[in-house]
């Protein structure tokens, strides 16, 4: 008998309403949502035409929509798995504080509404790489992560799409530019997820998820964090290349993209486990920041 069938969930009806709403939001993952709309806003800065103040602005509440709707239905999908690690299991699904059927709906409805307002009021293309992005999330890398380690780089293709996103809200196009940032999005995400598959693994083994280091081993997702990095670095480098950013960014990309290489290097000692992969997640976040924000500086200084 199933875990689920076994513990009844709390009733919504029990709880305070500020509760319940606290908790329907933190499917959404927030901090996570935000950061993507962040790397949304920076492809539409970068863009050599800009929006209206109206549409810039729906683009991205749109884009925070279709992030949440995926992030909401993930939870929903994956709420069994979730009550199985540490750093997931007092969500509100896994921990029962919500009905399941809440979080199905609510992300059905994000992407319902999200993606037709993207396609229709901001242009068809964009909202097409919003539908790419959800429906690959979902139906594609969330049951993926079961089957095989591959799902990283599956799952790093909507967690590429917003740069690309800001980019043709505002050009209307796939231009070279906006494909890097797709590119830089894609290749960051590879040692960052691979430092949390390592100071992580024994959760996921235990949830049932594969990763690099359980299918291919410590030392071999090692290697691979150090190829993404590089190739990383030399991605961020073409933003300059193509003319897209000036001097600060470049120095920015160079300065960022060196450290980060380093740390990923260093893990490739025998010693280096999960403390090392701490480090080098915190890194990647300081990375991404960092980059993210040089846009509107490098902008400033002309």
């Amino acid at each position: 008998m199933s875990i689920e069938t076994t513990q009844p969930w709390q009733s919504d009806s029990a709880r305070p309403l500020s509760a319940v709403l606290r908790d329907i939001v933190s499917l959404a993952k927030p901090r996570i949502t935000l950061m993507v709309v962040l790397t949304a806003a920076g492809g539409m800065w970068l863009a050599p035409q800009s929006l209206d103040a109206w549409t810039a602005m729906l683009m991205l509440v749109t884009t925070a929509t279709v992030v949440a709707s995926a992030n909401a239905l993930n939870c929903w999908l994956e709420r069994d798995s979730d009550r199985l690690m540490a750093r997931t299991r007092t969500r509100p699904l896994p921990d029962r504080r919500l009905a399941p059927n809440i979080a199905l709906w609510f992300g059905v409805s994000l992407g319902l509404i999200s993606v037709p307002v993207l396609t229709f009021f901001v242009n068809p293309l964009t909202g097409l790489l919003g539908a790419i992005a959800l429906i690959s999330y979902v139906a594609v890398y969330t049951p993926m992560k079961r089957i095989s380690s591959v799902s990283l780089l599956v799952g790093a293709v909507p967690g590429a799409l917003p740069p690309l996103m800001g980019w043709t809200a505002a050009t209307n196009s796939l231009d070279a530019p906006g494909l890097v940032l797709f590119a830089i999005l894609f290749l960051w995400q590879v040692p960052h997820f691979i430092a949390i598959a390592i100071y992580r693994q024994n959760e996921y083994e235990k949830a049932g998820l594969i990763t690099l280091p359980t299918s291919h081993g410590l030392p071999a997702a090692k290697r691979q964090a150090v190829f993404y990095t590089g190739a990383l670095l030399i991605s961020s480098v073409l933003l300059f290349v193509f003319r897209t950013a000036g001097m600060f960014y470049l120095g920015t990309a160079l300065l960022l993209g060196g450290v980060m290489l380093v740390m990923a290097i260093r893990g490739l000692r025998e010693d280096a486990g999960p403390k090392w992969a701490r480090k080098l997640f915190v890194t990647s976040l300081i990375y991404l920041t960092g980059l993210f924000f040089a846009f509107p500086i490098d902008a400033a200084l002309g």
